[in-house]
């Protein structure tokens, strides 16, 4: 006979250290990778196409932004290995709008997402924790899809392709973890505040214009680039064109030093929503 969901005592205390996330991670791998599934392929359930609009969209972009700098603003971005073709401005670009959009996706919705999952919160021994980890992997699933149409553009453009990119996953990896340390604090913030969801759509957008996914780098001039060099995404831009288009190896020194900060934005993020989600059946 199936047992009825189990109540729990939402002013309980709860573990804040990284061990007992790893612990939860683990104990909850399951859960997270089927509820990961459902989140990407309820997103295009009802549609004709379903889940093939995760390689359309991509592609649809990429051809998009192909077109538009370089044949209408006849963009170029210089550097490319001594070949500045027309259609490489869309592919450096596209390489930072791939990290861009792992980055907003998950934090713009964030703030939503226990607000959406009410009876998580209520009625049910439920994990919450692991909300923010399974939009991660819901947009690192979409993230993975674009880096595909990224190589295959580039390999057609070029005829090559190089391979320093088998270590854009470890340049990625720094930006994943302080996004979910960034997420696990917006999820409970959107609790208490719900303006929290508009101010971080306008705070993304800002982000965009302020890192280079637009222009390089060595076009801000000197006075502002101190501004731009503190965006979180600057540096993990850079890094991602290094070792996909540039072909160079990443800067190890750096990527340590940021994977250390973003480590102790995710250990904050995580002992912050411990802390407060003994209010959260309080406030929803």
């Amino acid at each position: 006979m199936p047992t009825s969901p189990q109540a729990v005592n939402p002013h309980a205390a709860h573990l804040m250290s990284f061990t007992s996330l790893g612990q939860s991670l683990r104990r909850n791998r399951q859960l997270i990778v089927q509820m990961t599934k459902r989140e990407v392929a309820g997103r295009y359930k009802g549609s004709a196409f379903g889940l093939a609009w995760s390689f359309f969209n991509p592609v649809f972009m990429l051809v998009v932004y192909t077109f538009v700098f370089s044949e209408i603003f006849k963009s170029r971005w210089g550097g490319v290995g001594g070949d500045d073709s027309k259609t490489q401005f869309a592919v450096v670009l596209f390489v930072g709008m791939i990290v861009l959009s792992l980055f907003s996706e998950v934090l713009n919705r964030a703030p939503g997402l226990i607000l959406s999952n009410v009876n998580y919160v209520k009625k049910v021994v439920f994990p919450i924790e692991i909300l923010p980890v399974i939009a991660m992997g819901a947009a690192l699933f979409h993230c993975l899809i674009s880096v595909g149409v990224l190589l295959a553009a580039f390999t057609f453009f070029n005829s090559y392709l190089h391979w320093t990119a088998v270590f854009f996953p470890l340049v990625l990896l720094p930006l994943v973890i302080l996004t979910l340390g960034l997420a696990w604090m917006l999820a409970s913030l959107g609790v208490f505040l719900r303006d929290v969801g508009q101010t971080i759509g306008i705070l993304t957008t800002v982000l965009m214009f302020l890192s280079p996914v637009f222009y390089p780098l060595t076009a801000v001039p000197e006075r502002f680039r101190p501004i731009i060099m503190a965006n979180p995404l600057t540096f993990i831009i850079e890094q991602a064109r290094e070792v996909l288009i540039w072909g160079h190896l990443p800067n190890w020194l750096g990527l340590g030093a940021y994977t250390l900060a973003a480590a102790v934005v995710a250990w904050a993020g995580y002992a912050w929503f411990q802390k407060t989600r003994k209010g959260f059946a309080d406030v929803l």
